[in-house]
């Protein structure tokens, strides 16, 4: 019998407010050879993602919170080392939700073969993988884009809203998006090639800045961030304009629940909607979605950003750099 040893990093404490380094423990444990049916998986990259903050928290949700003292979990891309299934040979790359991990064990059942022809490994915990099909999902789905309209997307340098961004683009429609950098928003200008990027640190008023800057309205609004973005995203609405509800990263840390909008009454008057969505719910989505991603990778007219951790002990900080905005594209922990 093959003892390996794996590195995995445990929930040590449930943070308050923002995660602290103290949250997190780094330990060692053993890992023996699969059973029957069983796989023996190495992680070469693992995903950090914003929605894992409410996990942290002791509350039922749409998938359980992390429990204190054991390993954390969430989407990886890894190597079969050993198998004792007939369906995955040794050398044959998965995806899984054992992230935060440098070795695992797990049934067959519970992985899924990544097609490296679609692009780099790594992208299917970005743009191919559960981002990506966000992004479409949200954009196409909730938000029902139609050709030629104006799309407002907050957090629009992140591994989703910069997707969101170049699939408006592809639709034809007028693409506007906030960030907090000038240089995420050069690179949303220059490089995604949006129509216009607010640096929404150097402005005093969101409200105002909207106004002058997006004179002809939106008609959709794909919100990852809440607060003020979601109040001066209502103002700016069109009639019978829709918001698809991805994400509200201004409160994932909140000790205090925070008001809300003080103008949904907008809504009614602009026969406006407004749906949150979680993306499993469009799963079904996932073979049009990896079609139409390959058709547009293929033809130059979508591509990403990754900024990359290197080592699993450097997993915490990567997760935590999210709620400073230090990523542009999706952020990536480097395992191996």
């Amino acid at each position: 019998m093959t003892v390996i040893k794996s590195r995995e990093i445990h929930l040590a404490n449930r943070p308050v407010g923002l995660p602290k380094k103290d949250d997190f423990l780094l330990k060692e444990v053993e890992i023996n050879d699969p059973a029957n049916e069983e796989v023996l998986v190495k992680n070469l990259w693992m995903s950090v993602d914003p929605y894992m903050r409410g996990r942290m928290i002791d509350r039922k949700s749409y998938v359980p919170p992390f429990q204190i003292n054991e390993a954390l979990d969430g989407r990886a891309i890894g190597v079969v080392e050993k198998s004792n299934s007939k369906n995955f040979k040794e050398g044959e790359f998965v995806i899984s939700n054992y992230g935060w991990r440098e070795y695992f064990i797990c049934n067959e059942k519970q992985l899924n073969s990544v097609n490296p022809d679609y692009g780099p490994i790594q992208a299917y915990l970005g743009a191919l993988g559960m981002p990506g099909l966000t992004a479409y999902a949200g954009l196409l789905e909730v938000g029902k884009l139609k050709e030629g309209e104006n799309v407002l997307v907050s957090a629009a340098a992140g591994a989703v809203g910069s997707i969101v961004c170049q699939i408006a683009k592809i639709k034809n429609c007028k693409v506007y998006g906030t960030s907090g950098s000038d240089d995420k928003c050069s690179w949303l200008e220059n490089e995604i090639g949006i129509d216009k990027a607010i640096n929404y640190k150097k402005v005093g008023n969101l409200i105002s800045e909207y106004r002058s800057s997006i004179t002809s309205g939106i008609d959709v609004y794909f919100e990852n961030v809440g607060g003020d973005h979601l109040e001066a995203g209502i103002n700016i609405l069109n009639v019978g304009g829709r918001i698809a509800l991805c994400g509200m990263i201004d409160q994932y840390n909140d000790e205090v629940t925070k008001k809300g909008p003080s103008n949904l009454m907008m809504l009614i008057m602009k026969n406006a909607s407004m749906e949150g969505f979680i993306v499993s719910k469009f799963n079904h989505l996932n073979e049009q979605f990896l079609n139409d991603m390959k058709s547009w990778i293929e033809s130059g007219k979508l591509s990403w950003q990754e900024t990359v951790h290197e080592g699993i002990e450097t997993a915490p900080k990567a997760f935590m750099n999210l709620f400073s905005g230090e990523n542009t594209g999706k952020m990536l922990v480097k395992i191996s």
